[in-house]
């Protein structure tokens, strides 16, 4: 087994479908599907359920997504920490984060503290909220970039707040919630959902759950996926929905339609946790942070700076 077996795999688990991965891996499609089987055949399991539109992950599949995106992360840590030292010894931040979170604020972000830092790169690493809160404290992150964990998981690290995101509805834009500008809680209640799977994101289907209380009805599931990605992708291929934040769509582009729900829920609280040895490092990174999320344009004239 290769490297580029795990990179094969990981793309074509994150986009369930062999053919986009393909275009993003930039091989052509039957070699791929080759190199997949030939891994499960080395491995000895299957990974994969193989249906006409999409493919799933298996229970082993999902297992094997975490352990090989571990292993591609040390790797091209390892890569990066050579290329450091020849170069006369840059310093890296490691920092955790949900792509869907950060697409609105990170980019400016990132850009800014470049221009501030010339020799301390950052290093991202795209994981879920369990797995960052477990990489800070085994101290292989310098900071993370996460919804909110509850006062317990927080121990033994600062979290700041950066934005409170209101609640949303994500949909293909087929589906018939789509032609509603603002969907309630009880429409959305009576759809079946998409959601993060409670092994990767463990504190999702509590919030889902919290959301749709009002409505006394519990969440219909009917899909669980383990990454933003998947999750798009499952919303394009049937006719569930999701709740998300309202600036997913900076995420998801025009594959998906978002829709602000009404009556607003408590709003998501997205903020950087960070261990409490590692506060001289990031001080300036959250100070990008905190600026690049001043800078983002607020909808229909809400939203702005966390707090306001």
């Amino acid at each position: 087994m290769e490297l580029r077996h795990l990179r094969y795999f990981v793309a074509v688990a994150e986009e369930q479908n062999v053919t986009r991965a393909a275009a993003r891996l930039h091989v052509s499609q039957p070699p791929l599907s080759r190199q997949i089987r030939d891994l499960e055949d080395e491995l000895g399991v299957q990974l994969f359920e193989r249906r006409p539109q999409a493919l799933r992950l298996t229970e082993a599949g999902r297992l094997f997504l975490i352990e090989a995106r571990a292993i591609l992360a040390r790797a091209d840590e390892a890569v990066r920490s050579v290329q450091a030292q020849a170069a006369g010894g840059s310093r890296e931040l490691h920092v955790g984060y949900a792509p869907s979170l950060a697409a609105e604020f990170l980019p400016a972000a990132l850009a800014q503290w470049r221009t501030q830092a010339p020799r301390t790169r950052v290093v991202l690493h795209d994981l879920a909220t369990e797995e960052m809160l477990v990489a800070l404290r085994e101290e292989r992150l310098h900071a993370g970039l996460l919804v909110r964990p509850p006062a317990a998981a927080q121990r033994g690290l600062n979290f700041a707040e950066l934005k409170r995101y209101r609640v949303a509805v994500a949909m293909n834009p087929a589906h018939r919630l789509g032609r509603t500008a603002r969907p309630t809680l009880e429409q959305v209640a009576r759809e079946s959902l998409t959601v993060y799977a409670r092994k990767d994101y463990p504190e999702y289907l509590d919030w889902v759950s919290g959301v749709l209380r009002p409505t006394g009805q519990a969440p219909r599931i009917a899909t669980e996926v383990d990454s933003a990605s998947s999750l798009v992708t499952a919303l394009e291929a049937d006719d569930s929905v999701a709740l998300v934040q309202e600036g997913f769509e900076c995420f998801s582009g025009a594959r998906l339609l978002v829709r602000p729900v009404e009556p607003p829920p408590a709003s998501l609280v997205v903020g950087l946790a960070w261990r409490r040895s590692a506060a001289a490092e990031i001080k300036g990174l959250l100070a990008a942070l905190q600026e690049a999320v001043g800078r983002v344009v607020p909808r229909g004239g809400r939203g702005g700076r966390a707090g306001e």
